[in-house]
């Protein structure tokens, strides 16, 4: 049994996975406002709110079409303004853990994120997440859940997502690297990842800056 969240972090990079796992305590970061503005849509779409002094991360103007846009584009929109239920745990067979959202009509999970969308799509950790919290409620409903949702807060944007055979094989794939984390895996390439990552003077990771790069 994993945490919806380990097995993202899995598909970010195990090694980071690896040193969370062993630390003494981990605390989780505190959620603030910026997470709040996906429970406040309505509000938050009204043409006489100033949006100048909310914690979004693009303009006003670009804030209210996205989530216009959202609304236009997704027919469960209304149902991610009033979800039956938020912050609800729940338990699958191989995973568990919080879903932000939980829709009745259609039956799907939502997770919100405060960082940035991708131009398309939605990253692949997150992708692992949602399809982990939608296995999960299957689970617990004994019913097929076919979608999920992803929000980024402080952008305005949803996207939904459908259980494809791709994405379950991500989530899959995730799932075993997770159960096969015993030791350090190996260094990601990608040391992009590595910059703001808090494991890394213990992973040992060395990443160039562009001065060194250019020589």
């Amino acid at each position: 049994m994993y945490a919806f969240t380990d097995i993202a972090l899995a598909a970010y990079c195990p090694r980071k996975l690896y040193y969370r796992w062993h630390e003494d305590e981990y605390d989780p970061p505190e959620r603030d406002e910026r997470f709040e503005l996906a429970f406040r849509y309505p509000e938050l779409l009204d043409p006489d709110r100033r949006l100048q002094t909310e914690p979004i991360a693009v303009t006003p103007v670009t804030y209210r079409c996205n989530l216009g846009r959202a609304r236009a584009r997704i027919d469960a929109f209304d149902s991610l303004c009033e979800p039956s239920s938020r912050e609800t745990f729940l338990t699958g067979r191989q995973a568990r853990g919080i879903a932000h959202k939980v829709l009745e009509d259609p039956l799907a999970p939502s997770i919100v994120s405060v960082g940035e969308p991708p131009e398309t799509g939605v990253w692949g950790p997150q992708n692992v997440r949602a399809v982990a919290a939608a296995k999960a409620l299957a689970w617990e409903r004994e019913t097929p859940v076919d979608r999920a949702f992803i929000e980024y807060s402080t952008h305005g944007v949803v996207r939904e997502i459908e259980l494809t055979a791709r994405r379950v094989g991500q989530y899959r794939r995730a799932l075993r690297t997770a159960a096969s984390v015993d030791g350090p895996p190996p260094r990601t390439r990608n040391t992009s990842k590595c910059e703001s990552c808090e494991y890394r003077p213990q992973c040992g990771v060395r990443t160039r800056s562009l001065r060194s790069l250019l020589g």
